[in-house]
């Protein structure tokens, strides 16, 4: 490994929402007009723009103190070609972190928060001032490494995606998705909302919440004691990721008796598209970056042969 005034740090940041409305409406005082017009709080806004411009002046700082500095805006992630020994630092939140930890391979990242105040951060052990310590530790792999695994789609037509919590495989719109499910040696067609894989790291978020409410509607329907909890949470670098039909519909051609399981390098996921159109396989809620999966589309689901790595 290099010595550490060799590598290269890419700081990976993003647009606040102020940012957004400014590329959508052309000027502040516009931004401002649309903000107050609907009675919220522009101050807030334009807090959070100076916090966050303040911490990437900061951040950025540190780190050309001990290393040559990339930065590099979140839109541009998919295309960028990252070094081996490249040392990633991800200035929040903890969306950006699971969204950039799928484009890499091997590279550490570290999870910085610009603004503790106001994000919990449970991907940003990190802050601003703690950081130049940090860095320093990290360059020279002298961090502890927490190891994330990740849930990857392949199709039969060559193409790829990777997922740091979820992939979902399902319609574009609100209409039922058709497909035929292949799993734990069992087969069905089905109609369903979609299917959620999701990994260690997801099992806390949109899993968890397809668990609950199906827990809420049993105990509502009195099939279940009103007061059971379920944890569904698994580690984050376990050998296995776990997937759920949402709103399976049982008809003449379509069953529901394989709704949830697991799935893993042995025993992986395989779906058949039957939708004509509007098909999709987006991972980690990002529904703009999709891989289409219509008609004859095959996609066998399973754990990614690489790990993300968070330096702790």
């Amino acid at each position: 490994m290099p010595a550490s005034d060799e590598r290269k740090i890419i700081l990976i940041v993003r647009p606040t929402r102020l940012d957004e409305l400014i590329a959508r409406f052309n000027t502040v005082q516009q931004a401002q007009f649309y903000v107050e017009h609907l009675g919220a709080d522009f101050s807030d806004y334009l807090a959070e723009k100076k916090q966050y411009e303040t911490a990437i002046a900061e951040v950025e700082a540190s780190l050309r103190a001990v290393a040559r500095v990339q930065r590099l805006d979140r839109r541009y992630l998919a295309s960028f070609v990252f070094a081996p020994d490249d040392v990633v630092v991800v200035l929040g939140q903890d969306g950006l972190v699971a969204n950039t930890l799928k484009y890499l391979d091997g590279q550490p990242v570290l999870g910085v928060n610009p603004d503790p105040k106001r994000w919990d951060g449970l991907l940003l052990p990190f802050n601003p001032k703690s950081l130049p310590k940090v860095i320093g530790e990290a360059l020279k792999n002298k961090r502890p490494i927490k190891h994330v695994s990740m849930a990857k789609a392949t199709l039969n037509t060559g193409a790829v995606i990777h997922a740091v919590n979820d992939l979902f495989i399902g319609p574009q719109s609100h209409v039922s998705a058709r497909y035929i499910l292949h799993a734990e040696e069992r087969e069905e067609r089905q109609s369903s909302s979609g299917i959620i894989v999701s990994t260690g790291m997801g099992s806390t978020g949109w899993l968890k919440s397809l668990y609950s409410g199906w827990l809420g509607a049993a105990s509502a329907l009195g099939l279940e004691p009103a007061d059971r909890e379920i944890d569904m949470s698994f580690a984050w670098d376990a050998d296995y990721l776990r997937y759920f039909v949402r709103e399976p519909f049982p008809s003449r051609t379509t069953g529901t008796t394989i709704v949830a399981g697991s799935v893993s390098k042995s025993q992986p996921l395989t779906i058949v598209s039957e939708m004509p159109e509007h098909g999709v396989i987006f991972s980690d809620g990002i529904e703009t970056d999709f891989l289409e999966f219509n008609a004859g589309t095959r996609a066998e689901v399973t754990l990614a042969e690489r790990q993300g790595l968070l330096v702790v």
